[in-house]
């Protein structure tokens, strides 16, 4: 996987693309006696969905909001090399591709700053000249 690298986060092994965690290790705090490890990988909702359907024994949303923005629990135990295999290859593309898109430049062209600066400076020059007649006007008076 181009550009993936082996991290620490929280005490725990992760795998990133461009500073984005993909992947994860740790100990299942339920299984800890046994010393089993648990994975994670970033999937989006669908494939999260896919993988829980057809490996309901391997696959299980994580727990809160990132469970439901695609982070899923990998049994390790239960899970073959080559689904493994190809969820973690998901959760990297997913992550390259989310960089990718992030990453596009944005461009603002002269006409754009041109026409802000006319918005802005007509403000100005209008709040001014507001405030140069109040101060010509006399104060109305009532009359009786």
């Amino acid at each position: 996987m181009t550009d993936a690298i082996e991290g620490a986060h929280m005490g725990h092994p992760d795998f990133r693309v461009h500073d984005k965690i993909f992947a994860s290790l740790r100990h299942d705090r339920q299984m800890a006696g046994r010393g089993l490890m648990v994975g994670m990988v970033k999937l989006t909702p669908a494939q999260q969905q896919h993988f829980m359907q057809a490996h309901p024994a391997s696959f299980s949303p994580e727990s809160g909001a990132w469970g439901r923005s695609g982070c899923t629990r990998v049994q390790l135990d239960a899970v073959d090399e080559d689904t493994l295999g190809g969820a973690i290859t998901l959760a990297w593309q997913n992550t390259v591709d989310k960089e990718k898109t992030a990453k596009k430049p944005k461009i603002l062209t002269m006409k754009g700053k041109t026409a802000r600066a006319k918005t802005v400076n007509a403000k100005r020059v209008s709040a001014k000249a507001a405030r140069s007649n109040a101060a010509r006007k006399p104060a109305p008076t009532r009359s009786k």
